[in-house]
C-alpha cells in the first residue's frame, strides 16, 4: 500500500508552496485496499527549516500532526495544511509531509513543500538575497524583460490618479506588488518578495551586494557579483538614488508601533490609517533626498522602490490583523465614502482591469493580473474589494502571500 499527496495547485516544476493559510490537501490509498488505512500526518523539517500544522478544517490552530483514517477504496480524505508561524522556510523542501501508518510506523508517502512567506530583507540569509537578486535582474533583463511593464503602470498623469491620492492607494499597491511577485515567482519559485522595515536601520540591505550604495552623481554602486550591476529601467543604465539612506540610517518617519495607531485604536478605522501615504510611505521615499525613488513617476525605476511599498504593504496587513479588518462589507476595514474613480471597493484596479473609460487611463501596460500556482484569486482583473481578505480570514479564497511577522488567524 501506499498513500497520494495532492496538493490544489503545482507550478510548472509540479513544486506546492503553503503560507500560513492553511490550504486543502487530499490524502489517499493507493490503489484500494481491502482494509481502511489508518495513518499519522505529520512534518519533517531540516534545521532552520520550516515547520507545518494539520488540521480538518481552516484554523490557525492546527496541530504538529493528525489521525486519519483513509477509506479502502481510495476515496479522497481532506487535510489543512498551513505553515506553523513564525516558522517559515528558507528554500523548497527544507520541510516534508511523511504519512506513516499508525500501527507499524512504516512510511506510506512523502510531499516536500515550503512555507514561503515575505521576509524583513535584513535577516535573509545570503542565499535568500541572491535569488531574490537574480530573479528581479531577470525579469529586468536590462531593459528587455517584463519588468519593463511594471515602470509603465507607475508613471504621472492618469496612472498616478489610480494609484495615489485615495482610498486605493493601499489595494493597488497590493496587487502592484502581486503581480510583480508572481512574475519573481515563475522566475523562481522560492522567492517571495522581501521588505524593508524603514523605521530601523537596515545594515545589511544598504550594501554593495544587496541593494547597492549611493555613489558619485547618485549613481548606486554595486559588486561585480550582484545582478542588479546590469540594472536598465530609465534613461541611463544603473540606478539613481540619493545619499540619505545608508546603512545605519534610521529614516524619520512614524514609527511601526505609531503607523498602527493611525486610525484610531480600538476603532481603527481604515479611513484614518490610510494618511499613512504620506507617513510614513511618502517620508520614506524622500528621505533618499534624490534620484528617482523619491519622484511617483520614476520611483520604479529603483529596485529598492518595491521593498520599500512591501513594508507598506506589510504594515497594512499588520493594521488588519491586529485590529481584524478582513471584511470587505465591514465599513471600517475600507473606506466606504470614497468617491473617487479607481479607489471605490467595487471598482476595477488599472491595469489589470483592461482599458478603462476616461477619466481613468484607455491604455493598459502588462495585461490581466499573473496567475498563480498557489491559488486561483483574486483572478485576472481584480477589484479593491479583493485585495482587503488577502489570507482569506473570512472567506475562502486567498491572495497567495504572508508576511513572516503577521499570523494567520481565523475570526
Amino acid at each position: 500500500m501506499s498513500v497520494s499527496v495532492t496538493f490544489p495547485r503545482y507550478d510548472e516544476r509540479q513544486r506546492a508552496y503553503v503560507t500560513w493559510r492553511p490550504v486543502e490537501v487530499k490524502l489517499a490509498v493507493t490503489p484500494a485496499q481491502v482494509q481502511p488505512a489508518q495513518v499519522t500526518v505529520s512534518a519533517r523539517s531540516a534545521a532552520g527549516g520550516g515547520r507545518l500544522l494539520f488540521a480538518d478544517a481552516v484554523t490557525h490552530a492546527g496541530a504538529a500532526s493528525i489521525d486519519l483514517d483513509l477509506p479502502a477504496n481510495g476515496s479522497a480524505v481532506s487535510v489543512w495544511i498551513g505553515g506553523a508561524f513564525p516558522a517559515a522556510s528558507t528554500r523548497f523542501g527544507d520541510v516534508t509531509i511523511e504519512v506513516r501508518d499508525r500501527t507499524t510506523n512504516a512510511l506510506q508517502a512523502s510531499h516536500p513543500t515550503m512555507v514561503r512567506v515575505r521576509k524583513n530583507a535584513d535577516t535573509l540569509s545570503t542565499a535568500e538575497r541572491d535569488r531574490f537578486l537574480r530573479a528581479f535582474a531577470m525579469l529586468n533583463g536590462a531593459a528587455s524583460g517584463r519588468f519593463m511593464d511594471f515602470r509603465d503602470m507607475h508613471v504621472g498623469g492618469p496612472p498616478d490618479r489610480e494609484a495615489h491620492g485615495g482610498a486605493g492607494f493601499l489595494p493597488w499597491h497590493r496587487i502592484y506588488l502581486l503581480d510583480l511577485e508572481r512574475e519573481l515567482q515563475k522566475i523562481d519559485g522560492e522567492v517571495a518578495l522581501p521588505y524593508w522595515r524603514f523605521d530601523r536601520a537596515a545594515p545589511n540591505v544598504f550594501t554593495r551586494s544587496f541593494m547597492g550604495v549611493p555613489g558619485p552623481q547618485d549613481r548606486v554602486q554595486f559588486t561585480t557579483g550582484n545582478p542588479l550591476r546590469a540594472w536598465v529601467a530609465g534613461n541611463l543604465p544603473g540606478v539613481e538614488r540619493g545619499p540619505g539612506v545608508g546603512p545605519q540610517t534610521v529614516p524619520l518617519v512614524r514609527s511601526e508601533q505609531e503607523t498602527l495607531a493611525l486610525g484610531g485604536a480600538p476603532s481603527a478605522q481604515y479611513a484614518g490609517f490610510r494618511i499613512m501615504q504620506g507617513n510614513p510611505h511618502g517620508r520614506a521615499h524622500m528621505a533618499h533626498i534624490s534620484g528617482v525613488i523619491t519622484d511617483p513617476a520614476t520611483a520604479p525605476q529603483d529596485p529598492l522602490f518595491f521593498l520599500l511599498h512591501c513594508n507598506v504593504d506589510r504594515l497594512w496587513a499588520k493594521w488588519q490583523w491586529a485590529f481584524k479588518r478582513h471584511d470587505p462589507q465591514a465599513a471600517r476595514a475600507f473606506d466606504p465614502s470614497s468617491t473617487l474613480p479607481g479607489h471605490r471597493l467595487a471598482d476595477k484596479l488599472w491595469p489589470w482591469g483592461g482599458p478603462l473609460a476616461a477619466p481613468r487611463p484607455t491604455t493598459a501596460p502588462g495585461g490581466g493580473l499573473t496567475p498563480s500556482p498557489l491559488t486561483a484569486a483574486p483572478g485576472v482583473s481584480p477589484r479593491i474589494r479583493d485585495t482587503i481578505d488577502y489570507l482569506g480570514t473570512i472567506g475562502q479564497a486567498q491572495l497567495g502571500f504572508a508576511y513572516d511577522d503577521v499570523p494567520f488567524q481565523t475570526v
